[in-house]
């Protein structure tokens, strides 16, 4: 049997902390929006933090289907972008001292990682593990996003309402290691954040806000936002005036409002995931988008 605690390597400074949070996110699966993506960079750019432990990702991940960049220079390699599964430690503007796992998705030995993941928490002494990412749902940017709360124990997401009854999707890492981790009884909880699915392909500032409010909500935790909130504020404007300038677009995003708000005020059942025959579909909306994000990007120069 493999020693669960081979997959990583702890710094030589192995900081002592009390219930801390460990807020994590890997690269890899559905993320609408980048929401966790871009929350985790924006931490990463906002805060200090210092590596604690990394994780064997040559056991992890599968290099064939997700080649690391290499630079070629004349006559030689000069560079190598190597993938790194790292876990830092992080202070909030607080000073609040939490930890932050980031990288990407395990391709393999699910299971041996949520282990590993497991033991590490316990050495650390985590109090709280938290997730979060985006999901493509059929909503108007110009609703508050939604958020669908889950955790091991229901009392940490009380008070929170669902769209989702039962059902069956893909898995992910971060799901198994709320799963596995909550049945040794580790509080353990996460936020999908409801992403418009016209812009789920798109980087959208808006949707890792959201996600770092309810973090933050849940932890205790104190997040520099501003920066997020003024990105978000940016690129909704954009898009308002990409709307105003196309009909088509202005009417589609008036009827998804109508659906919206007919939901939410309770006359209408329907999943928000599922769209109706009247409404366009995320693609057809997407592709009138991608070329505006594309021009916007362009004029921005990213």
């Amino acid at each position: 049997m493999f020693d669960p605690t081979d997959l990583y390597r702890l710094s030589g400074d192995v900081p002592e902390l009390t219930d801390p949070v460990l807020l994590y996110h890997f690269d890899g699966f559905v993320d609408a929006g980048g929401a966790g993506r871009l929350a985790v960079g924006h931490l990463l750019d906002e805060l200090e933090h210092r590596v604690v432990a990394t994780f064997d990702v040559d056991r992890l991940l599968d290099y064939r289907s997700r080649r690391p960049i290499m630079t070629f220079d004349t006559d030689r390699w000069v560079e190598v972008e190597s993938p790194e599964l790292a876990l830092r430690l992080v202070h909030d503007t607080a000073g609040t001292p939490f930890l932050l796992l980031s990288g990407p998705e395990p391709d393999s030995q699910w299971e041996l990682f949520a282990s590993a993941l497991e033991a590490l928490a316990t050495r650390l002494g985590v109090g709280r593990l938290v997730t979060a990412h985006g999901i493509p749902m059929a909503v108007p940017h110009t609703r508050p996003l939604g958020v669908t709360g889950h955790a091991s124990r229901s009392e940490l997401v009380s008070g929170q309402t669902s769209a989702f009854g039962r059902v069956q999707v893909p898995g992910s890492v971060a799901a198994l290691v709320e799963f596995r981790l909550g049945a040794k009884g580790h509080d353990a909880l996460g936020y999908a954040v409801h992403v418009p699915h016209y812009l789920a392909q798109a980087e959208y500032p808006a949707a890792a806000l959201t996600a770092l409010e309810a973090v933050a909500g849940s932890t205790g935790l104190v997040f520099p936002l501003e920066g997020l909130r003024e990105a978000a504020g940016r690129t909704d404007a954009e898009i308002a005036e990409q709307i105003e300038s196309s009909e088509e677009l202005s009417t589609a995003i008036t009827g998804l409002e109508q659906q919206y708000d007919a939901f939410a005020a309770g006359s209408q059942q329907e999943n928000l995931m599922a769209e109706s025959g009247e409404m366009p579909t995320g693609e057809e909306l997407a592709a009138q988008f991608e070329a505006f994000l594309a021009e916007r990007d362009e004029r921005h120069g990213d």
